[in-house]
C-alpha cells in the first residue's frame, strides 16, 4: 500500500505538542477539541467511549484531512497509522463485559480506537491493546485485538465530530462516529443473560445471598430469560425452605410452579400450588385462575375460583372470577349470574364499567376471557 507523508502536519504536531506541554505544566486552559465521554448500558454491561471533538472548520475531510487508507504520519514510531477516530490521546472505548462486535467476539477491557477509512464507503474499526498513546503516531499492528470491517453512510453535517449511540436493543448498542457527512457505525453485542446470571451467582456469595427475595428475583429471572431451570429450581426451593431467611409464600410458589411446567412437571406444578391456596387473598388465587384459563387447564380453574368463592365469600374478585371460570368452559347463564354479583361488590367505578363490559358480552353469546 503506498504511503503518505505529511510533513507540515508531522511539524504543526511537533511544535503542538512542545508548546502545549509547556503550558500544561504550568496552567490548564481551554483546548481547541474538547475532550468528551459517551457511555451506553445494555443489560447490565456498560460501554464507554472517551474522545476529543474536532471541528470541521470548512475543511474537506475525507481522502483530504482524514486520508484514505494508511499513512505515514511523519512523527511517531509508526510507519504506517490509521486515522486516531478524534484529536489529541488515543480514542479509547471501555467494555464492562466480554461481547461481540461485528459478530467477532472481544474481551473486556479498554481499547484504543483507530479507524481505516477507504474509499467506496468503507472503513475498518480497529480495537488496540494500547489505549495510552498519543494519536496514531505510535500505532503497532500486533496490537490489534479485532478489526471489523464496516459500511459507511451519508449524513447531514455533524460540524463537531460525534460519538453517538444510534440505536439500542436489550442486547445490543449501534455506536456512530458522526463527523462532515460521514456516519461510521459498528454493532456491540452482550450475552445479557449469561452476564447476568454470572452477576447473580457472584452476589449470591455474598450478603444478597442472605435475603429471600434475592433468590426469588434470581429464580425468576432465569425461568423468563432463558436460563437453566434446574438452576432456577434449586434457588427458589432456597427462598421456600431450608434456610433461615426461607419462607414460603403464594408469590414464591407461584415461582416454582411456573419452573415445574415448564419442566413438563404439570402435576408437580399443581401440587405446589395447592398447597399454598390456604395463605392466599382473593386476588392471588384470582390471578392463578386466570393464569389456568390461559394455559388451557379450565376445570381446574373453575376448581380454583370455586375454592376462591368459599373461602372469601362475597369478596371482590371471586364472582368475576366464578364468572370467568364458567365462561371459559361456555356456560354463559352461570357466568352472566355472577357476574351480577361482581357488579354489586366492584370497589371502584373503573371495576364496575370493565365488570359491565363484559356483562354486554356474556349477553351476546362471547366469553369473557
Amino acid at each position: 500500500m503506498k504511503l503518505k507523508i505529511t510533513p507540515i502536519a508531522s511539524i504543526s504536531f511537533i511544535l503542538c505538542v512542545f508548546f502545549t506541554t509547556t503550558i500544561f505544566a504550568q496552567i490548564n486552559t481551554p483546548r481547541g477539541s474538547q475532550k468528551a465521554t459517551v457511555s451506553q448500558t445494555v443489560g447490565i454491561s456498560e460501554i464507554s467511549v472517551t474522545y476529543s471533538r474536532p471541528k470541521v472548520r470548512e475543511r474537506e475531510l475525507w481522502g483530504k484531512l482524514v486520508p484514505y487508507g494508511m499513512n505515514n504520519l511523519g512523527f511517531g514510531t509508526a510507519t504506517a497509522s490509521p486515522w486516531r477516530a478524534g484529536a489529541n490521546e488515543n480514542t479509547i472505548i471501555t467494555l464492562s463485559h466480554d461481547a461481540t462486535i461485528g459478530g467477532r467476539p472481544i474481551k473486556a477491557g479498554t481499547y484504543g480506537l483507530h479507524i481505516i477509512v477507504k474509499e467506496n464507503d468503507k472503513a475498518t474499526i480497529i480495537f488496540s491493546s494500547n489505549s495510552t498513546s498519543w494519536g496514531s503516531y505510535f500505532y503497532k499492528p500486533e496490537e490489534d485485538v479485532l478489526r471489523v470491517d464496516v459500511i459507511t453512510t451519508n449524513i447531514p453535517h455533524e460540524e463537531l465530530l460525534t460519538f453517538d449511540f444510534i440505536q439500542v436493543t436489550p442486547n445490543a448498542a449501534t455506536l456512530a462516529l458522526q463527523w462532515g457527512t460521514k456516519e461510521i457505525p459498528f454493532n456491540i453485542s452482550f450475552d445479557v443473560t449469561n452476564i447476568v446470571l454470572a452477576d447473580i451467582r457472584d452476589k449470591m456469595r455474598d450478603q444478597p445471598g442472605f435475603n429471600r427475595q434475592t433468590w426469588e428475583q434470581a429464580a425468576s429471572y432465569a425461568l423468563n430469560n432463558g436460563g437453566n431451570l434446574d438452576e432456577a429450581l434449586t434457588w427458589i426451593n432456597n427462598a421456600i425452605a431450608g434456610q433461615f431467611y426461607s419462607q414460603q409464600t403464594f408469590a414464591n410458589t407461584q415461582i416454582k410452579a411456573a419452573i415445574l411446567m415448564k419442566q413438563n412437571k404439570k402435576q408437580e406444578a399443581i401440587a405446589a400450588m395447592d398447597e399454598v391456596m390456604p395463605i392466599a387473598t382473593a386476588l392471588e388465587i384470582h390471578g392463578y385462575g386466570r393464569q389456568l384459563i390461559s394455559l388451557g387447564m379450565k376445570d381446574k380453574a373453575l376448581e380454583v375460583f370455586t375454592y376462591n368463592a368459599k373461602k372469601h365469600k362475597n369478596t371482590w374478585p371471586v364472582h368475576y372470577g366464578m364468572a370467568r371460570g364458567y365462561s371459559a368452559q361456555g356456560n354463559f347463564k352461570k357466568a352472566i349470574k355472577h357476574l351480577e354479583k361482581a357488579l354489586q361488590n366492584a370497589p371502584n367505578a373503573r371495576s364496575k364499567a370493565n365488570v359491565q363490559s363484559n356483562l354486554d358480552k356474556l349477553k351476546n353469546g362471547e366469553d369473557i376471557n
